[in-house]
């Protein structure tokens, strides 16, 4: 009944594209623009074009480093073969697991409080069972979670395209001044830094790369697709937004996409907005765990986690014992308090690893040339590739704006796979 074959390729390029698009336009949009706002004022839209700019920069190596590596556990493999250690490729493997245990969770209380603004239903009973029912269907097949995900994204697009209608055929009173801010550049920044968030989830899809139909070309091409369609989105939404509320009560509201609503079309849009952002938030829910387990899975597959979790249903050919286990820990963390703490964690740790992989990119062409790179990333020097390296210093730049407590959570983190990898290791050896 269960066996260590092969996942089964299914996902076509629309497919994993609308996939990309559903975890990037997740939760984060819904929740940060208001608090972005307020840093960056008008010049909001800025500071999402920095994120997309740093999030097209990390896309663009996944890109290279996917079509060269289609494998589940994607940053795992990438770092693990770009700096030739395999203690180092585990650690990054290992914060890309506890980042998707943490997201998973977090976003499933987001949802939560939607669902309890709607219908009065219990905040922890909610998070509990959307990660269940999510957790079924990562269960059932990737068949089955890329059909939900690409109607999940579909409603999650047709809400802020909701807002962007809004925003711009509203007639303005008063001319607007899009480069107006309270905090001058460095709103802007700390504004990016935070909306960075709202691009998290493009580099999860590089862990479905054996579920994916001719991955080498599919894989790249999704990336930047997926990129650019939100990136456009984010752009567009900021500026609508500003065009209906100004920045000032965007950044007081807590659900301020829905607050631009009710201001146009009353009460009935504040709560379709709502009802929109339940299926934004269980888009990036599902998503989050389906790359969770394939993590799992990949790293099994290696060796490097107990092998149990590289199983594969024969009839779902889904890694059943990894979907089980990060069902169990989601829930797990559904009951650990502050999400804001939670999310600045996860934003801290995905940009370590996105300098990781950038790194990798730049090691690999000069330790694997003799490979063959269906995709490379444009604009290079000889061999060396100009973009990983700004790439590379953006993000060590943004892992330097975080406070010093989110990094030491961050890196204790990574101090505790560093202390698994060689507890196991030492136990592997002795059996």
């Amino acid at each position: 009944m269960y066996n260590l074959s092969e996942l089964g390729r299914h996902i076509g390029l629309f497919n994993l594209t609308m996939y990309g698009v559903g975890l990037i336009l997740g939760a984060g949009i819904y929740v940060l623009i208001g608090e972005a706002a307020g840093l960056a004022g008008n010049a909001l839209w800025l500071s999402f074009i920095l994120g997309a700019i740093v999030a097209l920069f990390a896309g663009l190596s996944y890109s290279e480093l996917a079509a060269l590596f289609p494998k589940a556990a994607a940053e795992y493999i990438f770092v693990k073969e770009g700096f030739r250690n395999g203690f180092i490729g585990f650690v990054v493997g290992w914060l890309t697991i506890i980042t998707s245990i943490i997201v998973a969770a977090t976003v499933a209380l987001g949802f939560a409080g939607y669902m309890e603004e709607l219908t009065g239903f219990p905040i922890l009973v909610s998070a509990l069972v959307i990660i269940g029912i999510l957790s079924a269907i990562n269960f059932l097949g990737i068949r089955e979670s890329a059909l939900l995900n690409t109607i999940f994204a579909f409603v999650t697009i047709a809400g802020l395209a909701l807002v962007i209608g809004i925003g711009f055929s509203a007639p303005v009173e008063v001319e607007i001044d899009y480069f107006e801010n309270p905090m001058g550049f460095n709103g802007i920044i700390l504004a990016f830094v935070l909306v960075f968030f709202a691009f998290i989830g493009f580099e999860d899809m590089a862990n479905v790369s054996e579920e994916v139909k001719k991955p080498q070309k599919t894989i790249p091409r999704g990336i930047m697709i997926s990129v650019l369609i939100t990136a456009i989105i984010y752009i567009l939404v900021s500026l609508a937004s500003i065009r209906v509320v100004g920045w000032e009560q965007l950044s007081n509201s807590s659900a301020p996409l829905a607050f631009v609503a009710q201001q146009r079309l009353g009460e009935q849009g504040g709560f379709v907005l709502s009802v929109i952002a339940l299926f934004a938030t269980a888009s990036t829910i599902l998503i989050t765990l389906v790359a969770g387990a394939r993590i799992f899975y990949g790293m099994a597959k290696d060796g490097s986690l107990p092998s149990k979790l590289g199983l594969i249903h024969s009839k779902t050919k889904t890694p059943w014992i990894a979907v089980i286990l990060i069902f169990a820990t989601s829930c797990g963390f559904v009951f650990v308090g502050d999400i804001v703490i939670v999310a600045n964690i996860v934003v801290f740790a995905v940009v370590v690893t996105f300098a990781m992989i950038n790194a990798s990119v730049i090691l690999l062409r000069y330790t694997r040339p003799d490979l063959q790179r269906p995709f490379k990333v444009p604009g290079n020097i000889g061999n060396f590739p100009i973009l990983p390296l700004f790439g590379l210093g953006a993000t060590i730049y943004m892992a330097l704006q975080f406070e010093i407590e989110i990094i030491m959570s961050g890196a204790g983190i990574m101090m505790a796979g560093a202390v698994f990898y060689f507890v196991y290791n030492k136990s592997m050896h002795k059996g």
